[in-house]
């Protein structure tokens, strides 16, 4: 699937900083690399600052916009779910079910502290419910996290990434981008508000 899904980065510093003494120490012992010592001293100083300077941008922008996390305060319910082909082509969305079994789901939001749950009601499909921290960033993408039972968001490494449109005060999309059968397509999400 080519859900965007964020992940906690590994620092490679730390390999590159044990691997590099270890080839330093081996060559230093022998008079004959003498030459040798220079050159991976060198490498090890150029590739530690290499290293050292990776970027530590995160996977997406963290401002938030509370006016739209506002707008989406309450009880939705998802009321389709669409994208091209959806007549004849499954997808399993969030890796949790079928997309079809999302119909009918029953969401809430809450903005104040940017957590709320999610829950599957359609009979056709096995029940499943979850807790979920999210937020809207100002590039109007929705951070969303499915939260495992008794496991902090904090300890939560993977996520998705979708497209917040068409806010009113009765309705919104998500879009999501995957992949189905090699191409790229967006799958719709229409939310309603529950009266």
């Amino acid at each position: 699937m080519f859900q965007k899904q964020y992940q906690n980065q590994i620092d490679d510093k730390l390999t590159y900083s044990a691997i590099f003494p270890i080839l330093f120490i081996t060559f230093a012992c022998t008079k004959k690399y003498h030459y040798m010592k220079k050159a991976l001293f060198y490498l090890f100083v150029v590739s530690y600052f290499v290293v050292g300077c990776k970027s530590t941008t995160p996977v997406t922008n963290t401002k938030l916009d509370n006016k739209t996390e506002v707008a989406l305060k309450g009880n939705w319910k998802i009321t389709e779910v669409s994208f091209p082909g959806s007549n004849y082509i499954k997808i399993t969305s969030f890796n949790i079910a079928d997309s079809k079994c999302f119909v009918g789901s029953q969401w809430k939001f809450i903005s104040n502290n940017n957590k709320g749950e999610m829950i599957l009601t359609a009979s056709a499909c096995d029940p499943y419910g979850s807790h979920i921290t999210w937020y809207i960033n100002k590039e109007g993408n929705m951070v969303m996290k499915f939260l495992s039972d008794g496991v902090k968001a904090k300890h939560t490494t993977s996520g998705y990434i979708l497209k917040v449109v068409n806010v009113t005060s009765n309705s919104f999309q998500l879009i999501d981008k995957m992949d189905v059968g090699g191409q790229i397509v967006e799958v719709v999400y229409q939310f309603n508000k529950n009266m």
